[in-house]
């Protein structure tokens, strides 16, 4: 008979299971474009079926509404006429409207980039616009049937004058969303966007200010350790890693696992993890480590703050591009991005080993760090602006103001070789005279990173 400490309750890893799909219903919630249109639908639908059956139920209820509101208390057609034709004019409002937002939609993804509908998938506006005019429908529709001629004439008075005040507010709501989506498809606005939630995943994940003391992590840890790895069931991006669960899992079975960085994508037969101890690896230990791991067709922001950065990058790319040419965009996207990295050098790394109440370290899964994210954020748009000077100048105060805001000295000496590969990659491209300019800031930056620098001031590189 196994130990019980090889036994990982069914009942434990149904309850984790549950919790793991209520904080992915809660995600979508918040950023999903189906759920949050869809209960506000279902909401107004449900509120017109409850109002009108009970107006149905208590007509008095209607005499309270003055005459001057609703001129056909008893007349039960007006009210089938009121409630079907804005039922009707709704959803051709809607039809038409978001049949142009779709097309504008494509058109800016092929201008800027095809990730950036993920952030407009989570555009609140759109989708409370969209949320309240299907609801008006449904209001209408759950409603009509209570405006009947038989058995008697009844008119719903209140339900009616509610259809009314339902109309007004989405013509008020058509023409705010018109004035939203003008801005929203802005480069800028976009760019400001993606920064915004990426800087919300990076405070969940990253929520305590940096020690500026290094510790080990886990990509120092011996590979030899590691002799089993556990085999992915379902190809896609890793997109959250239920960390709690593998703690668990690691106690009960008392093993250790080394866990893939979040934003990987892991094909069917790959390893998705590793544990120390192939002995004790059943089934369902397998199983119940999997369970763990969310995967999904795209990458998203829950865990993956690098998706942020290179859904930016990917619009500064296009803008510096031969066919587009358009400098100003790929600035903007650098300042952004200069934004981030900020933030991001301001907190401490998520902790890569977790441990048990023994102090031993029963789960260990890589982060990214400064160094990853500052490539993935600068060098693709320093190696397609070498010919820039204008971008690259930005690029290179970009890196100063990052520099400026932390006291790290291991990340102000990263932050000075990238900036003089930035110098040294435009010299082949561009004159003496353009590469002046690049040279007086790679000085100041120079001066910051040495190791005796302990203030700095911002006025060299502001120039």
């Amino acid at each position: 008979m196994s130990p019980s400490w090889k036994i990982f309750p069914k009942s434990k890893l149904v309850i984790e299971r549950l919790r793991f799909l209520f904080r992915h219903v809660l995600y979508n919630l918040r950023g999903g474009f189906l759920i949050r249109p869809l209960t506000i639908a279902l909401a107004l639908g449900l509120g017109g079926a409850v109002l009108s059956w009970i107006e149905e139920s208590k007509p008095s209820i209607g005499n309270w509404v003055p005459w001057m509101l609703f001129f056909s208390h008893t007349d039960p057609g007006v009210a089938q006429v009121i409630l079907s034709d804005i039922a009707t004019s709704t959803m051709t409002v809607v039809s038409i409207v978001f049949a142009i937002l779709l097309m504008t939609l494509t058109l800016a993804s092929m201008q800027f980039s095809p990730r950036i509908i993920v952030s407009f998938a989570r555009d609140k506006v759109t989708q409370w616009t969209l949320g309240i005019f299907l609801g008006t429908f449904l209001y209408c529709m759950a409603a009509l049937p209570a405006a009947h001629l038989l058995p008697t004439p009844f008119s719903p008075v209140v339900t009616v004058i509610g259809a009314i005040i339902l109309a007004i507010a989405c013509v008020g709501l058509l023409l705010f969303f018109i004035h939203h989506i003008s801005h929203a498809i802005s480069v800028n606005h976009i760019v400001d966007r993606i920064a915004s939630e990426t800087e919300i995943a990076l405070d969940e994940l990253m929520p305590f200010p940096h020690r500026h003391v290094h510790v080990e992590t886990s990509d120092s840890i011996e590979p030899q350790s590691w002799t089993a790895p556990v085999l992915n069931d379902t190809s896609g991006y890793t997109r959250f890693v239920d960390l709690k669960q593998l703690l668990s899992v690691a106690i009960s079975y008392r093993i250790k696992v080394q866990v893939r960085r979040v934003g990987q994508f892991v094909p069917v037969g790959t390893p998705l993890l590793l544990v120390n101890k192939a002995e004790r690896l059943s089934d369902e230990a397998a199983a119940a480590l999997r369970a763990a791991f969310d995967f999904g067709p795209t990458r998203t922001l829950q865990q993956d703050v690098e998706f942020g950065v290179l859904q930016i990058v990917d619009i500064a790319l296009k803008a510096i591009s031969p066919a587009v040419n358009d400098p100003t965009t790929a600035i903007g996207c650098v300042d952004q991005l200069s934004r981030i990295l900020i933030r991001f050098a301001s907190r401490e790394m998520p902790e890569p080993r977790l441990y048990d109440l023994h102090g031993v370290a029963r789960v260990n899964i890589q982060w990214i760090d400064f160094e990853r994210l500052l490539d993935s954020a600068f060098e693709q748009i320093r190696m397609y602006s070498k010919a820039d000077a204008a971008v690259s100048l930005r690029l290179l105060r970009a890196i100063g103001d990052v520099a400026i805001t932390t006291e790290d000295k291991a990340f102000r000496k990263m932050l000075f070789d990238r900036a003089r590969q930035v110098v040294d990659g435009c010299s082949e491209r561009i004159g003496a005279e353009e590469l002046k300019p690049l040279m007086v800031r790679l000085t100041a930056l120079e001066t910051l990173a040495r190791p005796e620098a302990a203030q700095f001031s911002a006025q060299p590189l502001g120039q």
